[in-house]
């Protein structure tokens, strides 16, 4: 039901700004826009600001556009020595790390999926010293998934090593992924759902009662902690393209194309 403009994850440089310090700086934006006045937003929760706005997503337009407009609030300027194509990340990286926030201590966990968001995490938590495996259905990404630290492993080829770990991180966005997460888990396990399931879903819940899992929802991060990591963490493997914004409508049919990881639209020369 979303009429506007489109693009959520941006770099971009600031043309005005009331704060005189932020004109000509380069920036990223945190997606959503809070009201700074209501209880979550009081108790520094503006992510559930029931009435804040979604960059490109809700009740306000996005970035895939030569000029657009974010509050001021929600901008976190780039370190110099963070490339643009770095940058371009922080929003799902940001999210990525979030992940870290709800993750048990020991050293192990599954992530399902390797796609854009499960290669993310992935990297996130690999480099927080943990051991990760990635269990996905294309080489190629596992390789990607191996070069940022983690393993990777065909799901077809899954075996009892990997059943009852401490931690799943569900990334697919299906129910045979949630089915295949609750499947792996050891009894009191933590399940993070990083992807909502669309449609109709017939996944048997009862393992969550019978093994008393701990099941969390996960979704938008700190964006200035994504940024610092992007100092040193280098997620531009996964760009599959780039286009000049007069090409966007060919863009999106390349990001369409099953098993395309990131896509960058630009607007500069």
């Amino acid at each position: 039901g979303y009429h506007g403009v489109l693009g959520h994850e941006f770099v971009a440089d600031v043309l005005d700004a009331d704060d005189r310090a932020l004109r000509g700086r380069r920036v990223v934006a945190d997606i959503n826009a809070s009201c700074n006045h209501c209880p979550a937003c009081a108790h520094g929760d503006g992510h559930h600001c029931p009435s804040r706005t979604v960059l490109g997503i809700v009740g306000r337009d996005g970035s895939l556009a030569e000029r657009f407009l974010v509050p001021a609030h929600t901008v976190v300027a780039v370190p110099d020595e963070v490339s643009d194509e770095r940058a371009v990340f922080a929003e799902p990286l940001a999210a990525a790390l979030h992940v870290l926030d709800d993750l048990p201590n020991e050293s192990q966990c599954v992530v399902l999926g390797d796609g854009k968001l499960g290669l993310l995490i992935a990297c996130a938590v690999a480099q927080s010293g943990r051991r990760v495996v990635v269990v996905g259905h294309h080489e190629h990404k596992l390789a990607l998934a191996r070069a940022f630290g983690a393993e990777g492993v065909l799901e077809h080829e899954l075996d009892a090593s990997l059943h009852g770990v401490p931690a799943v991180i569900e990334a697919t966005g299906t129910s045979g992924g949630l089915e295949r997460a609750l499947s792996l888990l050891r009894p009191r396990g933590t399940l993070v759902l990083k992807t909502t399931v669309a449609g109709a879903s017939n996944v048997d819940l009862s393992p969550i009662v019978i093994n008393e899992l701990r099941v969390i929802g996960s979704r938008c991060g700190d964006l200035s902690r994504a940024v610092e990591a992007l100092r040193t963490l280098d997620p531009t493997p996964l760009i599959a393209a780039r286009y000049p914004l007069a090409k966007a409508e060919e863009a999106f049919g390349h990001a369409a194309t099953k098993g395309t990881l990131k896509v960058l639209v630009s607007t500069r020369g």
